[in-house]
């Protein structure tokens, strides 16, 4: 029988660490990796064209930054929930995101998934903190979930067939969209099924993004059935090329062929089976098959380059095997965000399990064949009928049954909105037991209509919320700092930004604590093409904090607050997020000596991190001393949330020698 249990892995981990205490007011820091030129945008199927510019993220909020984390790994236990018949034993991560971190087949022991033998965040989220390896469900925006590091809410409910069934949920913050995922394993059964549900409980049409991302190793051959694909390089292009061979003479379906880093998205036929498979030599491997809507398919490769090899030693561990993806999600590429209307749900099922297929075939150079063996292969161990009527069973019979036996918490979000709005979710609860001192001051403006002060006025200290209901009650607030500092954060995610300066030079005529409203009104300089005026606001910002930190040592004689949120770490966390962005906008209007003086007075934690010495390289060449900065890269450093396609190491590298990168500093992922 089917069973579903707590239990623990223990791995090396990197610890997640606090999140920035900074509101993310800008759009994530790694999307032109994801961009398309406008000239090849133009050159697009329409609706493709639309899919692409459909509702861009202005901001990452409410969401915060996750870059707390380093990269020192000691042993950790994870809690896990196991879900097992006798066929299966699969492995999930409810703290982390829900990802599948394990799909063993008893029968054969093998392991049918890429599965990390580390916990090592890297900054490939929307938000920063994120990790390789597994099943990962993304929804949001292009790009990975900030729900990446998050725990979901979890719990046991009854299977469309009646034995015990994984209920995942959790309230997506970007879109303000709530979803389930439901993993089940029918008795005997060799396929995992995943019923995955998204829901627009709003009276507006919502922007809705999904992929299913799946590590596989990367010794393989992927297939699925199409004659073309949608080619994504770092060169901001999107071109549609044949598959399996390219026009350089070039099999791509296999990961080790490329040299560098890209993204195939298959051009699936109408009305053909969806389904992607990954083989290795001997013809076996993971097959992924889903109902219609869940349309495309997707190879992302890292390549056999320097950076693509260095990013795969960077998210685990020097000498493991590489890892590519085979992806599924709702359009036809990971650039594009689907309508879901007001009231309605996107629903669907997907299946994974082992496949075998003759090698001989499904590894030849005969593509027809190759792919017509796979899908003989699938339809004997799961025909296409099976898979939609196990969907119309768990739609029909089981989405929408109460969770029986709780497992893991989530975040209280979810039942924040559902206070506000009143909203009727039949199988994904979030019942007012799960708010906590995150929302507690939102419940607080809910109830009276005032959104009361924080302690000591560290307005920061209240998780900001952006939605058209929340900025409503925040308009209609008694105008404090703190409501002005609030409705700024609103009125700028909702596209209002010269209102948001508004409110944020309102709020700073009678702030005590200037230093939150400081930063936000820098962010606007520089986002609005003012960089010499955002300096000075951020460096105004630092040292504001710096006083209200001297100033809370003085009251309390001990360096800490009654309240704790400005203890010495905390006080240092904010200092640190400052002076990073202080430093960074001293050194691009080319100030040096105010940027050095600046340096001295970050904290000694600081510096020693790897974010810090790419800085000081930056600082000591804007200071022309070349050899020092040389000194620095040669003493070794690690900056731990690195972003996706960041280039800064080897433009600095540049700047003062003409040898090589060393691979220890190589993370381009596009040709030179």
């Amino acid at each position: 029988m089917t069973t579903v249990r707590r239990a623990v892995l223990t791995l090396p981990a990197a610890p997640l660490g606090p999140d920035n205490p900074l509101p993310a007011l800008r759009a994530p820091a790694g999307a032109g990796a994801h961009a398309v030129d406008p000239r090849t945008l133009a050159e697009l199927p329409r609706d493709m064209a639309r899919g692409i510019g459909r509702d861009p993220l202005r901001s990452l909020l409410p969401a915060p930054v996750r870059d707390g984390y380093g990269r020192e790994r000691t042993p950790a236990d994870l809690d896990t929930i196991v879900i097992e018949n006798d066929r299966l034993r699969v492995t999930v991560l409810p703290g982390l995101g829900g990802r599948v971190h394990s799909l063993h087949h008893k029968p054969t022991g093998r392991e049918l998934l890429y599965r990390n033998p580390v916990f090592q965040p890297a900054a490939f989220a929307l938000n920063g903190a994120w990790f390789s390896g597994g099943v990962e469900w993304n929804i949001g925006a292009t790009g990975h979930t900030t729900l990446s590091c998050s725990p979901l809410h979890a719990a046991t409910v009854r299977a469309p067939d009646g034995g015990p069934m994984l209920r995942l949920w959790e309230w997506e913050r970007l879109r303000d969209l709530p979803f389930q995922v439901d993993l089940w394993l029918p008795e005997g059964s060799d396929f995992l099924y995943v019923g995955v549900r998204i829901r627009n409980p709003h009276e507006r049409t919502a922007p809705v993004y999904w992929w299913s991302n799946i590590a596989v190793p990367e010794d393989r051959r992927v297939l699925a059935p199409a004659d073309a694909a949608w080619h994504h390089g770092y060169e901001r292009g999107l071109s549609r090329v044949p598959v399996p061979v390219t026009e350089d003479g070039t099999d791509r379906t296999y990961p080790l062929n490329s040299t560098h880093a890209a993204d195939w998205f298959y051009d699936l036929p109408e009305g053909r089976r969806h389904w992607i498979a990954a083989l290795d030599a001997d013809g076996t491997g993971l097959v992924q098959t889903s109902t219609d809507p869940l349309r495309g398919r997707k190879l992302f490769v890292w390549g056999t380059g320097r950076g693509g090899r260095r990013w795969q030693e960077w998210l685990t561990e020097p000498g493991t095997p590489g890892y590519a993806e085979i992806q599924a999600g709702l359009a036809r590429t990971q650039l594009e965000h689907l309508e879901l209307a007001a009231g309605a749900e996107f629903s669907w099922l997907e299946a994974y399990g082992p496949i075998a297929a003759d090698p001989a075939t499904a590894l030849g150079e005969d593509w027809s064949a190759a792919r017509a063996d796979v899908e003989r292969s699938l339809s004997g161990a799961l025909p296409r009928a099976a898979v939609d009527a196990a969907y119309t069973a768990w739609r029909e019979g089981a989405a929408d049954l109460a969770p029986e036996e709780v497992l893991a918490a989530g975040s209280g979000w979810g039942a924040l909105e559902v206070l506000r709005g009143g909203h009727d979710l039949p199988g994904t609860p979030f019942p007012e037991s799960t708010l906590g001192p995150d929302q507690e001051p939102w419940r607080e403006l809910l109830r009276t209509g005032v959104l009361p002060a924080p302690v000591n006025g560290a307005a920061h200290l209240i998780a900001p919320l952006v939605a058209s209901p929340w900025r409503d009650m925040l308009e209609t607030a008694p105008a404090d700092p703190t409501t002005e500092y609030q409705l700024g954060i609103a009125q700028w995610h909702a596209g209002d930004r010269a209102q948001a300066v508004r409110s944020w030079e309102r709020g700073l005529k009678e702030a005590g604590t200037r230093w939150p409203l400081l930063y936000c009104l820098a962010v606007a300089d520089r986002e609005d093409g003012h960089p010499e005026r955002a300096a000075d606001h951020f460096t105004e910002a630092f040292a504001d904090h710096e006083a209200t930190a001297d100033g809370a040592e003085a009251a309390t004689g001990s360096g800490t607050t009654t309240a704790g949120a400005d203890d010495d770490e905390g006080r240092a966390l904010v200092a640190t997020a400052l002076g990073r962005e202080a430093l960074d906008a001293l050194l691009a209007v080319d100030r040096p000596d105010r940027a050095r003086a600046l340096w001295h007075r970050l904290p000694d934690s600081a510096r020693r991190r790897g974010a810090f010495r790419l800085i000081e390289v930056r600082l000591l060449l804007a200071e022309r001393r070349p050899d020092e900065a040389r000194a620095v890269f040669d003493a070794g450093f690690e900056v731990a949330d690195l972003r996706e396609g960041a280039e800064v190491l080897g433009e600095l590298w540049q700047r003062f020698t003409d040898e090589l990168l060393p691979d220890a500093y190589e993370f381009r992922m596009r040709p030179s």
